[in-house]
């Protein structure tokens, strides 16, 4: 069954910086073994919508690949949490969104629910909102990161030091190097040399702008 959708920012602030292109009929899937844990062809079509969830943006499809490698969901995941709330799909959206969601959609909560646990592109797209809302609230990168995972600031700064470790697993060492900035000439010894005088080590530039470091 097809469930077509007229809205075409369905998760995210209606700022254009953040919009996400969605012409969507999206299907409301039913699991299979293709989809299942760890499956070859899931974990293709998982990928594929990161990518298409990205947007073209590449700062942003590596970040939600770290929280993909840190949440290591599957197609089908609806995996119990101490609180009574649940962690769905391949991102592990927590069900307590699932509410927030469907208002901002339009369809019922069981639709929205049934979609973040079998439709990787849905799952996606609900992971790209809520980081990104936090990012608008926050400001900062690393925070906007812990919030996907928990309200409280000591659990926020550990997990973003875990999907930090994992990006750096994923893409290199050196996704956080911080690049020298050649200072220009008449602004003091270093530019009159032609040396290069690099960023404070408090704020990297990750490709994703100047954010803030988690502190440990």
């Amino acid at each position: 069954m097809m469930i077509c959708l007229s809205r075409v920012a369905i998760f995210l602030p209606r700022t254009d910086s953040l919009m996400l292109p969605v012409s969507a009929c999206l299907a409301l899937l039913v699991a299979n073994p293709a989809q299942a844990r760890g499956t070859g062809e899931g974990e293709t079509r998982i990928a594929e919508c990161i990518r298409q969830v990205a947007g073209g943006k590449p700062w942003l499809e590596k970040t939600l690949w770290g929280l993909r490698d840190q949440e290591a969901g599957w197609l089908g995941a609806e995996v119990g949490n101490t609180n009574g709330s649940q962690d769905l799909g391949p991102l592990q959206v927590n069900s307590g969104w699932v509410k927030r969601i469907s208002a901002l959609v339009g369809r019922p909560q069981a639709d929205v629910r049934s979609w973040l646990v079998h439709d990787p592109c849905f799952n996606a797209g609900a992971a790209r909102w809520i980081f990104l809302s936090a990012l608008l609230i926050t400001g900062d990168f690393w925070k906007a990161v812990g919030v996907y995972h928990s309200p409280t600031a000591w659990r926020q700064r550990r997990y973003a030091l875990s999907v930090a470790r994992h990006m750096q697993r994923r893409f290199g060492q050196d996704i956080f190097a911080v690049p020298a900035i050649p200072v220009s000439a008449g602004t003091g010894t270093a530019g009159a040399t032609g040396a290069s005088q690099p960023l404070s080590p408090v704020v990297r530039v990750h490709g994703f702008g100047s954010v803030q470091t988690p502190s440990s």
